[in-house]
Order: structure tokens, then C-alpha cells, then sequence
């Protein structure tokens, strides 16, 4: 049975009618259209849906939108600063961490998570958080060069 629902996404407060134990992701896409957020796996399994709930990384594919009602929910469409990127967002374009794209937003929903959480991780932290997140294409390279310039490490996991 469908609730009036309140929600905070990207700085705006929205009401949203839905079953209380419908997907996050689907009240993104589809009722709020925003396309950030993939369809992936469906699973929690592949990261593709990846959003920020309060600042920390979460899969809107198994989060129930009840269980995120009256909290600060942001994705990817969210995280720039009207013009300009996210340090995050910046750093996968300034090393092409993408192919076909389609895993990136997990990627950088990922290690904003963690930078939010670990303002200064080292490489083995930015590896075991992107651990869990599938990208198709086999562009770990780059998106692991992403995270490191991210995260203000060389790509070989030193200060920069």
C-alpha cells in the first residue's frame, strides 16, 4: 500500500507516494527521474546504484526508501557544485575512469563515501572500498588512478 513519503535528495525535500518497501532506486529513477543512480545487478552486489545517505556510501537497488524517509540522501546529479565537479567527479575525468560508463557512478559514490568518512585513505583503502563495485569494462586502472588523485595520493598509492 503506497505512503506519502518524505525525502531529502540533493538538498531538496521531496514527498514521494510509495510502498514503504520499494527500492530507493526506483523512487530515484523513476519518480524523482534522476539517472545517476544505475540499475545494475539489482542485488546489492555490483554497486552501479551506489548513492549517499548522510554522507556514507549506500545500495539504493536493497535500501528500502522508508528506511531513508527524513534523511539526507544525495546522488550523483548532487554532487557537483552547480558548475563545477566534485573533486571526485573531477579526478575520474581528469584520468578517464570511465569506458562505457555505466559503473561510474557507483565509483564515484564509492570514494566520496569514503573520503567523507577517511578524508585521507591510503591506496589499500581506496582498493578494499572499491572492492565490491563491478565495472564491465576492466577500466580498474584508471578508475583506481581516479580514486588515488582523489584522494591526493600519486597513483601508486604515495602522497602527492
Amino acid at each position: 500500500m503506497n505512503q506519502e513519503l518524505h525525502l531529502t535528495v540533493n538538498g531538496e525535500r521531496c514527498a514521494v507516494r510509495a510502498a514503504p518497501s520499494t527500492p530507493l532506486l526506483y523512487v530515484l529513477r523513476n519518480d524523482l527521474c534522476l539517472n545517476g543512480p544505475k540499475f545494475g545487478c539489482g542485488l546489492g552486489e555490483c554497486g552501479a546504484c551506489m548513492v549517499l545517505v548522510e554522507g556514507r556510501a549506500a545500495r539504493a537497488c536493497v535500501l528500502p526508501v522508508s528506511a531513508v524517509a527524513d534523511r539526507r540522501i544525495t546522488t550523483l546529479e548532487g554532487l557537483a557544485d552547480g558548475d563545477r565537479p566534485d573533486p571526485v567527479q573531477q579526478a575520474f575525468i581528469d584520468e578517464q575512469g570511465a569506458q562505457c560508463g555505466y559503473c561510474l557512478n557507483g565509483m564515484i559514490m564509492t570514494v566520496r563515501g569514503l573520503l567523507n568518512d577517511n578524508p585521507a585513505p591510503d591506496r589499500d583503502a581506496l582498493v578494499a572500498a572499491l572492492d565490491h563495485n563491478l565495472c564491465r569494462c576492466g577500466t580498474h586502472q584508471e578508475i583506481l588512478a581516479a580514486a588515488c588523485r582523489a584522494a591526493g595520493l600519486s597513483d601508486q598509492g604515495e602522497p602527492s
